[in-house]
């Protein structure tokens, strides 16, 4: 019998690269998303930072220069904070969509996957059958030749 061909194997194949390429931009998005929550902690790290020096030099006394050196400190890292956190949203929608497109290309592949596992194992099916329908005329034909030949 002949070779197992799939008659869609190059679209197989052309849709796994597709989902390696969306898997790969999913992988990079996230890595981008976790960089920008590392950024935020380290924000918010230097902001109760700050914020403890502010309320420890008040409670000493404070020249009011200072004091309001020290609140637009803190109003410059809030607004900061701010931003990164805007960016960080941004980066999580751009994750979650990169996500589904990945769901999407996976369903695809998967299903031609099953397709080729069903059209593979049919294959096999009529492979045995063949063999067995072989040996059976071979049977019968050593059967006869016997019969024949006694």
């Amino acid at each position: 019998m002949k070779k197992f061909k799939f008659a869609l194997d190059t679209v197989l194949s052309y849709k796994q690269q597709v989902l390696d390429a969306l898997q790969g931009e999913h992988a990079e998005i996230l890595a981008r998303v976790r960089n920008q929550e590392e950024l935020l902690e380290g924000l918010w790290a230097q902001y109760r930072a700050y914020n403890d020096e502010y309320q420890e030099r008040a409670r000493e006394g404070l020249p009011l220069t200072d004091a309001l050196m020290y609140q637009n400190g803190l109003r410059a890292a809030e607004m900061e904070i701010q931003r990164e956190t805007q960016r960080l949203e941004r980066l999580r929608i751009q994750a979650e969509k990169k996500r589904e497109e990945v769901v999407e290309a996976k369903k695809e592949t998967s299903s031609i996957e099953k397709l080729r596992e069903k059209r593979l194992d049919a294959y096999h099916k009529a492979e045995a059958k063949s063999e067995e329908q072989f040996i059976d005329e071979f049977i019968s034909a050593a059967r006869v030749n016997a019969a024949v030949g006694a």
